[in-house]
């Protein structure tokens, strides 16, 4: 150890174990060290959206203030569907039953209708599909909704399956 190490390691070790007056201290946000905007309420927490999904292989998840949800295609069947080409979206304030066509996704290897799991009014479209609709592969359970839609009846989304019975459904299918 140099000598101006040794000099100094007592002097340190004294200043550090004192207690200091904390009065001049001013208490700072945990957010404050984030930049603006990042810091998220608890009422944007992802763990109170409801996620559910439909046999024909479409999901829905409910936003926090349960009124609004998001429609779009399930991984599974992006997948089946290959390469996306073309997504036709709803017209914005339309009406739709459950069951009933929101849209539609072509690929190279077929289309398939885009049916809502639940009635309501088409308040948003994803306007990225229209110029690319590739998008839907990357991410279709996330950014690559097709339709948000405010719901009628938040209960009718309990007949629909879960996660878990979701991933079952989908087991049993690729056996």
């Amino acid at each position: 150890m140099s000598a101006i190490a040794r000099s100094v390691r007592p002097f340190a070790s004294r200043v550090l174990s004192q207690k200091l007056p904390l009065s001049g201290v001013g208490r700072v946000s945990p957010a404050a060290g984030f930049p603006r905007g990042s810091a998220r309420s608890f009422s944007q927490s992802p763990f109170l959206a409801l996620k559910k999904y439909a046999e024909s292989h479409e999901w829905i998840e409910l936003a926090a203030d349960g009124k609004t949800a998001k429609v779009g295609i399930t991984e599974y069947a992006a997948k089946s569907l290959g390469d996306v080409v073309f997504v036709e979206l709803p017209e914005i304030d339309a009406e739709v039953n459950a069951h009933d066509p929101v849209g539609a996704v072509e690929s190279v290897k077929s289309a398939s209708d885009v049916h809502s799991p639940a009635a309501g009014r088409v308040t948003k479209v994803n306007t990225v599909l229209e110029d690319n609709a590739k998008f839907i592969n990357e991410s279709p359970e996330g950014e690559a909704w097709i339709a948000e839609i405010e719901v009628s009846d938040p209960a009718e989304l309990d007949s629909l399956l879960d996660a878990a019975a979701y991933k079952e459904l989908v087991d049993e299918e690729s056996n």
